[in-house]
């Protein structure tokens, strides 16, 4: 049993490098060209239909290569999906001070600050959705300037992003109140991360902490919030702490299903294990905006629970949702079969492993292994049927006058 799980859990796509690319757009509001770098994942060009996540990130000169390592790693093991990451340029002329200018007094972007603020909402995010297949789910990140900048998104009533990830973020007035005050209004999903370190600059540091001990006080069940504060990091080596952990937190509702979870969760159950399968795909539907079909290696995990607990029954109900899934494959046929033959309804079984056998081969379910269930239940079948007739009475032979 522990062997079968290993499998499907060891059992990852294949990825290649994703196309990247450097474009300039002119910025009415900022009266400027802008230039920003474009990651697009490696199937943008094969999946004509497909839509992605996007990730904005603020000091794109130097954040976009971590990101995009990070969300590659990510990716080829599954535990992300593939992202559409922009990066806009902020230091070739030192625009990020300039971009991030602030009223202290109100602690609200003034001057070329408000500029910059509309530059993203209002033209480069319109860009974006109309050149490129954008999902529903939004991320900004920034670090320092840029990362207390970004935070004035969530001063919206209708926020444009959906996740946010604040670097040691140098916070503007009044940011340690406004924001968990912000976040606790929350009605759809939200995500929020922050970080610093005992290495981080001390007058940041002192705001960062203390807007998390209100933040953390919040209890509102749309939002997914987390600080972490590391040891032994420094105001720059915090990034690369920082990126994997909150990117997986973003994430973790469209991780496959692991061994913790199969142990913790869905083996315990006593039934509905189907069920289970569904609410966690409509999960990854409904926060991330990606209508995903279910991976292989959960129906085989699912499978291996129905079969653990003898719910047999559940079978049916698994290879109901096989053939929305995969309809031209075998597995909802498999599965069909899998449960005839646990059953003991062995003539079933057959025909359903015939059926299976005509279709396209998926993951472990190859045509070699139909065959050899066919064969065994053929032999199995027969010698039932001779044993049955062997057992009946010999009909008398009717007289005839």
């Amino acid at each position: 049993m522990k062997k079968q799980l290993l499998f499907f859990f060891m059992a990852i796509p294949f990825l290649g490098f994703s196309q990247k690319t450097t474009d300039t757009i002119h910025s009415q509001k900022l009266n400027e060209d802008r230039e920003i770098t474009i990651s697009l994942p490696f199937s943008y060009a094969q999946n004509k239909t497909k839509k992605y996540p996007l990730l904005i990130i603020l000091d794109g000169d130097y954040l976009l290569d971590p990101f995009e390592g990070a969300l590659k790693y990510g990716a080829y093991w599954d535990d992300m999906p593939e992202v559409i990451i922009v990066g806009i340029t902020q230091n070739q002329k030192n625009e990020r001070e300039s971009d991030c200018t602030i009223d202290q007094e109100t602690g609200l972007p003034e001057e070329k600050g408000e500029a910059f603020f509309e530059f993203i909402g209002l033209e480069l995010f319109p860009y974006l959705q109309k050149n490129y297949r954008t999902a529903p789910f939004k991320i900004i990140a920034g670090h320092d300037v840029t990362a207390g900048f970004l935070n004035f998104y969530l001063y919206k009533d209708n926020p444009l992003f959906n996740g946010y990830i604040s670097l040691s973020p140098d916070l503007a007035t009044g940011m340690e109140e406004n924001i968990p005050a912000r976040l606790a209004l929350a009605k759809q999903p939200l995500f929020y991360y922050h970080s610093t370190a005992d290495g981080d600059l001390k007058s940041t540091q002192k705001q960062i902490i203390r807007m998390d001990s209100i933040a953390k006080e919040i209890k509102n069940s749309n939002v997914n919030y987390r600080f972490d504060n590391f040891i032994g990091d420094s105001h720059y080596s915090l990034v690369i702490q920082s990126i994997p952990k909150v990117l997986y937190q973003f994430f973790s509702v469209y991780q496959p299903i692991s061994i913790p979870e199969y142990n913790d969760k869905i083996a315990v159950l006593p039934s509905g294990y189907v069920d289970y399968l569904i609410k966690k795909y409509e999960v990854v539907e409904k926060v991330l905006g990606l209508k995903a079909t279910i991976r292989i290696n959960d129906f085989q995990a699912i499978e291996a629970a129905i079969l653990q607990n003898k719910a047999y029954d559940e079978l049916k109900d698994l290879s109901a949702l096989a053939n929305k899934n995969y309809p031209k494959s075998m597995l909802a046929d498999y599965e069909l079969a899998l449960m005839f033959e646990k059953k003991e309804d062995f003539k079933s079984a057959l025909k359903s492993y015939q059926v299976a056998y005509q279709k396209q081969e998926i993951g472990v379910l190859t045509k070699k292994m139909m065959l050899e269930k066919m064969e065994y239940f053929k032999k199995f079948v027969a010698t039932k049927k001779n044993k049955v007739e062997e057992e009946q009475p010999i009909p008398e032979t009717t007289k005839t006058n």
